[in-house]
């Protein structure tokens, strides 16, 4: 099926691997385990799916947001979310029946060109975002610290390091750190709640 797939047409370009091989496998699951055991074998990819709506930028915002406006945002947050699950059905689709991930599949479809002004605009995005959440997270450790801005941006820039030294040992190891961290952020959050 898959090679049925890869030569569909179409595609520019004919794909007899999947996306990110490393990790492109089931979740081990012993025999007859129980409900709970299932529970935390998915419970890892799921964070790491929504570490994306759960970072400290976002719960930053609604929060300003929830306190400035009360509930008249509410209507915004229904429908962003509902985008967020079509976008992540879709992207979940494009997986299941292509083996492809949404940058494989523009570079297998598009024309070089295309494909570079893809890139490029993705780039930027990422780009963008992750200038927000460094120099936010610089910003807390001088606040917590008194650490200079320089120097937290450096040590915030040290997580990209350890996700891709994490990467090598296997994915395990980026779910638990990932869980941690979302831990300590909500945990942060609730302190926060009760000081105030």
């Amino acid at each position: 099926m898959q090679n049925e797939l890869s030569t569909r047409d179409g595609w520019r370009v004919n794909r007899t691997s999947p996306s990110l091989p490393e990790s492109h496998r089931t979740i081990a699951i012993a025999p007859g385990a129980g409900f709970w055991r299932k529970l935390l074998a998915f419970s890892g990819p799921g964070y790491l799916v929504a570490v994306g709506y759960m970072d400290p930028g976002n719960w930053a915002t609604d929060l300003a947001g929830g306190s400035a406006f009360g509930y008249t945002l509410l209507s915004v947050i229904l429908l962003s979310n509902l985008m967020a699950i079509l976008l992540q059905a879709l992207c979940a689709r494009l997986g299941i029946a292509t083996q492809r991930d949404l940058a494989q599949a523009c570079h297998d479809h598009y024309s070089p060109a295309v494909s570079f002004a893809l890139w490029i605009i993705c780039e930027l995005a990422i780009c963008a975002c992750d200038l927000a959440e460094v120099i936010g997270s610089a910003i807390a450790l001088n606040l917590l610290f008194k650490i200079p801005l320089v120097l937290g941006v450096c040590i915030t820039a040290m997580d990209v390091l350890a996700v891709l030294y994490l990467q090598n040992k296997g994915f395990r190891y980026i779910e638990a750190l990932v869980v941690v961290l979302i831990l300590t952020i909500g945990s942060c959050f609730l302190f926060e709640v009760f000081e105030t």
